[in-house]
């Protein structure tokens, strides 16, 4: 039993430090009043929370968006997800996966894509509008609504997952009942399948509402240049000012914090209160809805959304990154491979392009290690204390990334150790905000793979490493490709974080495509952002043939 706690102890000690030390450093710095870069503060008061007051239209901004993010994601999500799962659409399988592409491209590509696309007067759109004879801008992508049509788009595919599962694991035999009963297509999606996938659209709602409320790339890409501030862009904005505003700053984020904190516990007191068993010990197999003729509007539906999220944001880019000067009339167009070389031959950007490969791969590596035995110890072991283990890992997914590198950059700051402005920090800091992402991933494998088959193992005499290496790790390699790859992209588009923490000699891609996109022309911009989408995108087809592989393997 000693040998246990103590190893308990091991494990959450390390993960606690890396975890809920930045937090600290976010709450004191909330109430210093004194000398910023002194720690523990001087003089401590409650004062940054009291000048939040003169803040409030920030916070309205805020909500604004968010709210409004939400709202579309949702219905994206909703009606995509029942076009897909639950109508007989042409093509309904490959769709499915094709729903994932805005994920992959990122809310920060996203962003420069529509503001190629949308933009006043030189946007793409804008300019075929001209064209016609009419006079002002049909689009205008830098205002609210402009940055939540981005949001919604990049930052909210969730809800089209979260919502299609729920949608897969409902009994279709509840749909036909009330066909019988007269009720007609759209009555029953509104009165029968809505209300049964509730706990997939309150969770998408609550999820995506928190993603929102963090989200930074499109607020920052768009909202910028037109003086619109939310939460995220003022506390990057108050630590950019001269003299810094800190106390300001970490006021901000922690507010921002606990209001993330406060939905989600409001989101479990409503799913408490309600029943929404659909799945029982009577077997169904899952049904598609014949909807007719309407299969063909459904078709133009998702058609649609990936014209919107994927097919123009990406023409636009690509377009662009092969022009000197941007414009759709192609007869004016002087299209060149400039773009690309100075993006790869500038010492700058190409050595942010390299960094981020590097970190990459190394926390991919690393991450996936120590993922996968923090994984065995919270859901394999009978060690005590494994579920606290497990609240502290899930911990960072609660804190806004530009929040907790904040946090991250005061933490590292105040210990002697040399890495602030170093490849190192920049890892330590995406080892730890990735680990949920690695753990829910590797989770997930591992509950799916039976204890009985280590106990067969483990009563014919085999050790826990001879039991690791010829069972379970076999078991578990998709979920290990899959987590590996998975924190790879992650840390490829990285961009809350990583603003903060690097310097002059470790640049990363996504802070350098900002930097870009502020100072440079957009042609060079595109090129990069087209850089950084052709590297997710091959590690994502290389995902997916690791896969193919191990089922081969397996069958």
């Amino acid at each position: 039993m000693r040998g246990s706690t103590a190893l308990m102890v091991l494990v959450l000690l390390p993960c606690a430090a890396l975890v809920l030390y930045p937090l600290v450093f976010i709450i004191s710095e909330s109430l210093n009043v004194g000398d910023p870069g002194v720690f523990p503060p001087e003089i401590i008061s409650l004062s940054n929370f009291a000048r939040l007051k003169d803040d409030v239209p920030i916070i309205l901004n805020t909500l604004y968006v968010s709210v409004a993010a939400t709202a579309m994601a949702v219905v994206f999500g909703f009606v995509l997800a029942w076009i897909l799962t639950r109508t007989n659409v042409p093509g309904g399988g490959r769709f499915e996966r094709l729903m994932e592409l805005p994920y992959y491209m990122t809310p920060l590509v996203g962003a420069m894509a529509w503001g190629v696309l949308a933009g006043p007067k030189t946007g793409l759109l804008n300019q075929v509008w001209h064209l016609t004879g009419a006079t002002g801008d049909l689009f205008n992508i830098y205002s609210p609504l402009g940055i939540a049509w981005v949001m919604a788009l990049f930052e909210g595919t969730v809800a089209f997952v979260m919502i299609s599962a729920a949608m897969k694991s409902m009994d279709p035999s509840l749909e036909e009942s009330a066909r019988v009963l007269g009720g007609s297509k759209l009555r029953t999606a509104f009165g029968i399948t809505l209300p049964l996938v509730a706990p997939g659209v309150l969770s998408a709602i609550v999820f995506v509402f928190a993603e929102m409320l963090g989200a930074f790339a499109a607020a920052f890409v768009l909202g910028i240049p037109g003086r619109f501030y939310v939460i995220t862009t003022a506390i990057w904005e108050s630590t950019q000012s001269f003299p810094p505003d800190y106390g300001t700053a970490a006021a901000l984020g922690l507010s921002l914090f606990l209001a993330m904190t406060v939905t989600l516990t409001i989101a479990r007191l409503i799913m408490r209160k309600g029943t929404y068993a659909t799945i029982t010990g009577k077997a169904f197999r899952p049904r598609p809805v014949n909807v007719g003729a309407g299969r063909w509007l459904c078709l133009a539906v998702v058609m649609a959304y990936l014209l919107v999220a994927v097919i123009l944001p990406i023409g636009a880019l690509l377009m662009t990154s092969f022009q000197k000067f941007a414009t759709v009339i192609l007869a004016q167009s002087i299209f060149t491979l400039d773009n690309y070389r100075t993006a790869l031959a500038t010492g700058t950007l190409g050595s942010a392009f390299v960094n981020s490969m590097i970190l990459g791969v190394s926390v991919a590596t690393i991450g996936v290690l120590v993922m996968g035995v923090l994984t065995w110890i919270i859901y394999r072991s009978r060690l005590p204390g494994r579920t606290a283990i497990e609240y502290v890992l899930m911990f960072p997914q609660a804190v806004p990334r530009l929040v907790f590198g904040l946090g991250l950059l005061w933490a590292w700051i105040n210990i002697p150790i040399p890495i602030y402005g170093t490849l190192w920090l920049l890892g330590i800091a995406y080892f730890t905000v990735f680990l949920p992402l690695g753990l829910r991933t590797l989770a997930g494998v591992v509950l799916q793979v039976d204890r009985s088959l280590e106990e067969c193992a483990c009563v014919c005499g085999a050790g826990w490493m001879h039991r690791m290496r010829t069972v379970s790790l076999p078991l578990l390699r998709p979920g290990i490709a899959a987590a590996w790859l998975l924190i790879f992209i992650a840390s490829i588009r990285e961009l809350g974080a990583s603003i903060f923490l690097m310097g002059p000699q470790s640049k990363v891609i996504s802070p350098a495509i900002i930097n870009a996109w502020l100072s440079a022309s957009s042609e060079l911009s595109a090129a990069m952002a087209m850089l950084l989408t052709a590297t997710i995108f091959i590690a994502v087809i290389v995902l997916f043939g690791v896969a193919r592989t191990f089922v081969r393997t397996d069958a």
